[in-house]
């Protein structure tokens, strides 16, 4: 995608070759910043703050950390800490795992001074996979777009409702649920996005908002308890949503409020889709509820807000009253039976473990057979 009409992606390694850059995303919308992670530390870092976020740019994040861990020390005992450490920043997204398994899985087998080199070369090819990865669900989601768009009788606009970032600042490029909105536009469907704030990190009105302007996509940012209203009034054509870990059968873990989003669809005869790709299968797990270990993060997300006053200052406010305590939960699982289909690099199926086996049959057999 574009910034300021250059080209441009969300993880890079430096030009020197010693290091990775990346967008600082904790500084969007009101400062694009670029910062460098030197160390396995830095890598940790950046995936915990939440410097990077989206389930597949965590796990290209975390092969670059494998890659800067074995730049300072190849060893077995290094190997093993870099992993685990990384592994401990965030508990939700199952392409933290897939990523550094895959690493592991590579560079285990090598001599120490064979890891580094080999180490740089996967993570560039994990990066360059998800790209691909995430084109191609633009592809296989524009079907459906255009399919919207018929069934309205190509008049008036196509409205898509989305919630969270699932955008190309949430991957390596292109996105997730933003992929087919892109393709769409580019396309020229009439699209127009309505924009869920997705506080507590307001990653829709920061994030989602930022990457629609850069690309031109009309949109409208509202509040996260909108959404219902807007789908009991005809407002919306069809929802579509990332996810940051989906089971075998097909339920699906988002952003905190997805799961609500769902809910008005389905009572309201939306078609809501999730865009999957597939290193966020966890084909471990059938039971989402269950299953899927939901990240808890700091109260001081909710009670703390940051923006730009009327002269350009960025600042932070508290908007609780001292004293009160606050909840921040991250995650929720919607069940499948509420998702109309799954929209993967593959192509589209629906939210059951068939049809997830019948697009994935080599992974999922893969899967069951360890």
């Amino acid at each position: 995608m574009k910034v300021n009409g250059t080209p441009t992606r969300t993880i890079w390694r430096a030009e020197d070759g010693a290091g990775v850059e990346i967008i600082d995303q904790t500084r969007l919308p009101h400062a694009f910043v670029t910062t460098r992670l030197e160390t396995l530390d830095d890598a940790a870092r950046a995936i915990k703050d939440m410097l990077v976020r989206g389930a597949p740019l965590i796990g290209a994040t975390a092969a670059y950390g494998m890659a800067l861990a074995m730049r300072a020390d190849s060893s077995d005992e290094a190997l093993n800490a870099a992993h685990d450490q990384l592994y401990a920043t965030r508990p939700t997204a199952v392409n933290l795992r897939w990523a550094l398994a895959d690493m592991k899985r590579v560079l285990a087998p090598l001599s120490p001074s064979q890891r580094e080199n080999a180490a740089w070369l996967r993570a560039a090819e994990i990066c360059d996979e998800d790209v691909a990865i995430n084109e191609a669900i633009g592809d296989h989601g524009l079907a459906l777009f255009r399919e919207a768009w018929e069934k309205k009788g190509k008049t008036g606009t196509l409205n898509v409702l989305t919630h969270c970032n699932a955008g190309w600042l949430a991957t390596v490029d292109w996105g997730t649920a933003l992929a087919p909105i892109y393709k769409a536009h580019d396309a020229g469907l009439p699209v127009h996005v309505w924009v869920d704030e997705t506080r507590p990190r307001s990653q829709g009105a920061s994030l989602t908002a930022w990457e629609l302007n850069q690309h031109g996509v009309p949109h409208t940012v509202i509040v996260d308890n909108v959404g219902g209203h807007l789908m009991q009034h005809g407002m919306v054509d069809l929802c579509i949503v990332g996810t940051d870990r989906t089971t075998a059968a097909g339920d699906v873990c988002n952003k905190i409020g997805t799961y609500l989003k769902a809910l008005a669809a389905h009572d309201n005869g939306v078609p809501f889709y999730v865009a999957l790709p597939s290193p966020t299968i966890d084909w471990s797990i059938k039971d989402g509820l269950k299953d899927i270990p939901i990240e808890e993060r700091s109260g001081e997300e909710v009670s703390v807000i940051t923006g730009r006053t009327e002269g350009g200052e960025v600042v932070s406010v508290t908007i609780t009253p001292e004293g009160s305590p606050c909840g921040n939960w991250g995650f929720d699982v919607t069940p499948a039976r509420y998702v109309t289909a799954l929209v993967t690099e593959r192509g589209v199926c629906r939210a059951t473990e068939n049809g997830l086996k019948g697009l994935f049959p080599d992974v999922a057999g893969n899967a069951a057979a360890e």
